[in-house]
């Protein structure tokens, strides 16, 4: 049992009840308080082993009585806990000195490790870096699938560890690695991105590191690669999977290292860069299949990021439109719209597998297509329904999903249609008209369902929510032939 005595501040009484009861179990004195002025008498008369507050509080703001504390208590560890969760709230808790950053709702597991980090003897409180306006903060979302990805950044933003960002195409891995550059302490020096996928396997090296002047054919003249041009900064690696072994080998070698010469160089430079990867694909898959480096990766990922899909964290999407809605507007020096309520809400059906990419491409297509002030339900419906999202350059399970669904919705747009127009408009179809849709529908999902995962059952069923039995019934019950690598 331990005698450390923990201080509680939140102005909800279920969560000062929860984290009394559970904190209390582990043997924790614990005292509790609604509001920041009577924690704030608890520390100036040093009273208390580690802090918890909440950032919002009726008479005070969390963030601003941590710096407070931080002045009158530094070795002092407090935890800042938040509803508000923004990349913005997470880093201003580490740069007000706060020894983490915990984003409601949380594992009551997570505040326990935290507490007893924060109360050994090893426990070291880095000054985090100061940091700009909330207007400079790219990313946008406070769904809980983004809320990790931010405690997560402000965690690495005072530090020089190599980051490993990993996500599908079109979830802004470029937008994370810049903002871990712009606020971190490289902010001064360079930021240089190159996309592995985008250059020819033969030049990657070349691009990388630099060359001489006659090295190869074509050399007309000396070039400077990218890492020297980063020099003091960050490099940003993106889709490192689809680097080629040989170039591999040699930026491995460069990272061990720490140095590098230049294609048809003879003299070695000193690297001083920050390393940032992304990809879109499993690297341990390509370990297995001999496609990637086992070694390299290990050296790369060192502190990995993973971002949510867009159909995670679909909670974001009302954020992302104004923000695309206002961006278009000042682009195009045109008058702000708003999309309607029911028209978001009908965007959050979708799945967007070419993710936050291709929500922007389809937000900045309505604002462009339609001359009201605001976009409307039928408006989204008829972008949707006839197939003219603009599809982002992505892999090819993403643009398996993309084809299924778009297909999909220009099929039940078709067959409703149809069925409709067979009927008198001035009277309703007989009852049943759900059993009668869903069944004529059943068919070709199941066709296309199968087509989007070449013939793949299992994953079929998966993608469906059905159960595999199920589905297997379905196909036998609806004769659809079983071929493999379909389309």
């Amino acid at each position: 049992m331990t005698n450390k005595t923990i201080l509680i501040a939140d102005d909800d009484k279920a969560i000062r009840t929860v984290l009394a009861r559970a904190l209390g179990r582990e043997g924790y004195d614990v005292r509790l308080s609604s509001n920041a002025a009577t924690l704030w008498r608890w520390v100036s008369n040093g009273e208390g082993d580690i802090v918890i507050s909440d950032v919002m509080m009726p008479d005070d703001n969390g963030l601003d009585m941590l710096v407070r504390i931080k002045k009158i208590r530094p070795e002092l560890p407090v935890i800042i806990m938040s509803a508000q969760n923004t990349l913005m709230t997470a880093v201003k808790a580490a740069e007000s000195g706060a020894y983490e950053y915990l984003p409601k709702p949380f594992d009551l597991e997570e505040l326990f490790l935290a507490i007893k980090n924060g109360l050994s003897p090893k426990n070291k409180l880095d000054k985090a870096v100061s940091i700009k306006n909330e207007e400079d903060i790219p990313l946008i979302g406070r769904s809980p699938a983004m809320q990790n990805v931010y405690r997560i950044m402000a965690r690495l933003m005072n530090t020089d560890l190599t980051v490993m960002i990993t996500g599908e195409t079109g979830t802004g891995k470029e937008l994370v690695a810049k903002a871990l550059h712009d606020f971190g302490q490289r902010r001064n020096a360079p930021f240089v991105a190159i996309n592995m996928a985008a250059i020819p396997k033969e030049l990657i090296e070349s691009e990388l590191f630099g060359h001489e002047k006659g090295s190869f054919t074509g050399a007309v003249s000396k070039n400077i690669g990218r890492f020297e041009k980063a020099k003091g900064g960050t490099l940003f690696l993106d889709e490192i999977g689809d680097m080629p072994m040989e170039a591999q080998t040699r930026l491995l070698r460069v990272l061990q290292e720490g140095e590098f010469v230049s294609v048809g160089g003879g003299d070695p430079v000193k690297i001083n860069v920050r390393i940032i990867a992304a990809t879109h694909r499993n690297l341990k898959t390509l370990i297995a299949q001999g496609l990637f480096r086992e070694d390299l990766y290990y050296r790369l990922n060192v502190a990995p990021i993973n971002l949510p899909p867009l159909r995670d964290r679909k909670s974001d999407i009302d954020d992302l439109v104004r923000f695309f809605l206002a961006n278009y507007s000042e682009e195009n020096n045109s008058t702000p719209k708003v999309m309607a309520t029911n028209a978001i809400e009908q965007l959050k059906k979708y799945d967007w597998p070419g993710n936050i990419r291709e929500l922007e491409n389809i937000v900045h297509r309505l604002a462009a297509l339609y001359n009201e002030d605001e976009i409307s339900f039928e408006n989204v419906i008829t972008e949707l329904s006839e197939g003219n999202i603009i599809q982002s350059d992505s892999d090819d399970q993403n643009s398996d999903q993309l084809y299924f669904s778009e297909t999909l919705q220009q099929s039940i747009h078709r067959h409703l249609k149809k069925y409709f127009d067979a009927h008198n408009v001035d009277e309703l179809p007989p009852k049943g008209l759900y059993g009668r849709i869903l069944s004529e529908m059943e068919r070709p999902l199941i066709e296309l369902s199968l087509n989007a995962t070449k013939g793949n059952q299992i994953k079929a069923s998966e993608m469906l929510g059905l159960n595999r039995n199920t589905l297997r019934k379905k196909i036998k019950e609806l004769n659809i032939p079983i071929i493999k690598d379909r389309l």
